[in-house]
């Protein structure tokens, strides 16, 4: 299948995706806030730039969409690679996983707890188990995760 849209059409198009403040990212901060937490955001200091860094508990977040961050052929038709360009975004995205992979070790090595909530968990059928488990394990309840 071809791309329907122009090289420059696309590039502008890419450009627009924001890599802060999205709706996935909004929502677990709500919550969060909502819970009593208090955090950071995208804290230059630490690898990888977490999105949210509670730390109080040691513990970062990091709000993966599905797409970007290659979650999977079961999560969605978004983790799909695109089928034109493809050996690009196959490249892009296998170096994201890589670049994602490094980060959250280098983070594990300094002691903080990395969480990874994925798009696809926010929604709407989901949201509530992910956002409740979350919670669970920034207090440390790790037994609850395997319960769920």
């Amino acid at each position: 299948m071809a791309d329907t849209l122009s090289i420059v059409e696309r590039s502008k198009l890419m450009s627009s995706v924001r890599t802060k403040d999205t709706n996935p990212e909004m929502l677990v901060r709500r919550y969060l806030h909502g819970q009593g937490f208090r955090y950071r955001l995208q804290d230059k200091q630490l690898p990888g730039k977490p999105d949210i860094v509670l730390t109080k508990h040691k513990t970062v977040i990091f709000i993966h969409g599905c797409f970007w961050h290659k979650h999977g052929p079961s999560c969605s038709k978004k983790a799909r690679v695109p089928q034109s360009n493809t050996e690009f975004w196959e490249v892009k995205l296998a170096s994201n996983v890589q670049r994602d992979r490094f980060v959250q070790d280098a983070l594990q090595a300094a002691g903080w707890k990395v969480l990874v909530v994925w798009e696809c968990e926010l929604k709407r059928a989901h949201r509530g188990a992910t956002l409740t488990r979350l919670t669970a394990d920034i207090l440390g309840n790790d037994e609850f995760w395997e319960a769920a």
